[in-house]
């Protein structure tokens, strides 16, 4: 592959706030400690994925941002303070003229070649087009791409993949499950423990449920 061009955008909630439809997911398990596990798995495949040169954390809580600094990642607070699409213009906005990617944090079982290909696709025929990756079910986003001095402009949020289309962006239809499985619930937990968890998610698994 050639070098890295790519700036990730990787936007962490409040651990206290995020996931919150995964609260309960894994008893015994304390909630801010999964919500972790996922976005610290999520950054670590970014971190060893080819193609990118730069992970960029936006985040108010601690815990995150001690954690991403620790993986190798850069920090930014979250100054808009306004949600999930105003965390990922702010990271974007300090990545002029390069290739940006936004990325979900809840995707435990990333695997770094499938981000890799989905950002080379990305790259080639973009002609300043956006381009996005859909979930697994279909209705939702995990990665909007951007070529240089192209505004990153993110729908995310309920029915983001059509927000998305909607805007002029274009879908990436490649077999990339492990990029695709983002988790919001205990069952998308079970289907991303099936194609293999990161370490830090894996192992909240083994404590919470010893009998799996």
């Amino acid at each position: 592959m050639s070098e890295p061009r790519w700036a990730v955008v990787v936007p962490v909630k409040r651990l206290a706030a995020a996931k919150s439809r995964l609260r309960g997911a894994l008893p015994g398990v304390p909630h801010e400690e999964l919500a972790l596990a996922l976005a610290a798995d999520t950054l670590r495949a970014v971190l060893a994925c080819p193609a990118v040169a730069e992970a960029l954390v936006v985040t108010d809580d601690a815990r995150v941002a001690a954690a991403a600094r620790a993986a190798g990642a850069r920090t930014l607070p979250d100054v808009p303070d306004a949600g999930l699409n105003a965390a990922f213009r702010h990271g974007a906005a300090q990545t002029p003229g390069r290739w940006v990617a936004g990325l979900t944090a809840d995707l435990p079982a990333l695997r770094p070649a499938e981000l890799a290909d989905a950002l080379l696709a990305a790259q080639h025929d973009s002609e300043g087009v956006r381009r996005f990756v859909a979930d697994a079910p279909g209705g939702g986003t995990v990665l909007l791409a951007a070529p240089p001095g192209v505004d990153l402009d993110p729908r995310f949020g309920v029915g983001s993949a059509a927000a998305h289309a909607a805007s002029g962006a274009l879908p990436l239809t490649g077999d990339w499950p492990s990029l695709r499985r983002d988790v919001d619930t205990a069952e998308d937990l079970t289907a991303a423990e099936r194609l293999g968890l990161g370490p830090r998610t894996a192992a909240l698994l083994a404590a919470g449920c010893p009998a799996r």
